[in-house]
């Protein structure tokens, strides 16, 4: 039986209001970030979700808890569905690591999913622990719903791989608003179908200015 799974991006962030890389830094919501995720919990006040699961990030556990608040359902940290390490670039702006890292910049935009800033991940590492958690989410609650709350990249990797898109795109190719919730019906072998992909209507009519959180690919 296919289990239903709400996957959504944590709320937004001081730093990722500042465009800054931050998939290591244990950095917390903003009253923003709040907002969305008191709007998202509304939205899916009559959902029966019988799990939840988040990285251990505060991010994404103060997301979660705010989305389930008043069910009484804990929220489970799985630590492999956190974010991409970004090594030396955390905390630092784009245009700061532009600057001070030219070639690992170039580097990185042309392919992120094998290559990785000195002391970070590849995409293609990211999706090797954050894929097989997700598959063992689905398998431990069939014909179910679960919320899973997780990263921007860690996402769009796991969608993208579970979809069939080449993922040496997937920053161009796919977004992922702060809050924003995908749906997806999954089989237990990893069969999978996208019902709802990064939507925001329960805090905004329309998603962020087209082409801000993407990659220069895209401007």
């Amino acid at each position: 039986m296919a289990t239903r799974v709400f996957l959504v991006r944590h709320g937004a962030t001081v730093l990722s209001a500042e465009d800054r890389y931050a998939g290591a830094v244990d950095v917390a919501l903003s009253d923003e970030g709040r907002s969305q995720a008191g709007a998202l919990s509304r939205r899916l006040a009559g959902e029966p979700i019988a799990a939840v699961y988040a990285s251990p990030m505060s991010r994404t556990q103060e997301t979660a808890r705010l989305i389930v608040l008043g069910r009484g359902l804990l929220v489970s940290a799985v630590p492999d569905l956190r974010e991409t390490d970004h090594g030396h670039w955390e905390e630092r702006t784009r245009e700061e690591v532009k600057a001070r890292f030219p070639d690992e910049y170039a580097r990185w935009e042309r392919d992120p999913f094998t290559f990785a800033p000195s002391g970070g991940e590849t995409g293609l590492q990211v999706l090797a622990r954050a894929l097989p958690a997700f598959l063992a989410i689905v398998e431990r609650h069939p014909g179910q719903s679960v919320l899973v709350v997780s990263h921007k990249a860690t996402i769009r990797l796991v969608i993208g791989e579970l979809l069939g898109v080449e993922l040496r795109g997937y920053r161009d190719r796919l977004d992922q608003s702060p809050c924003g919730l995908n749906i997806l019906d999954v089989q237990p072998g990893g069969e999978a179908r996208l019902v709802l992909f990064n939507d925001v209507s329960h805090y905004a009519t329309v998603p962020g200015p087209m082409g801000k959180r993407l990659s220069p690919w895209w401007a």
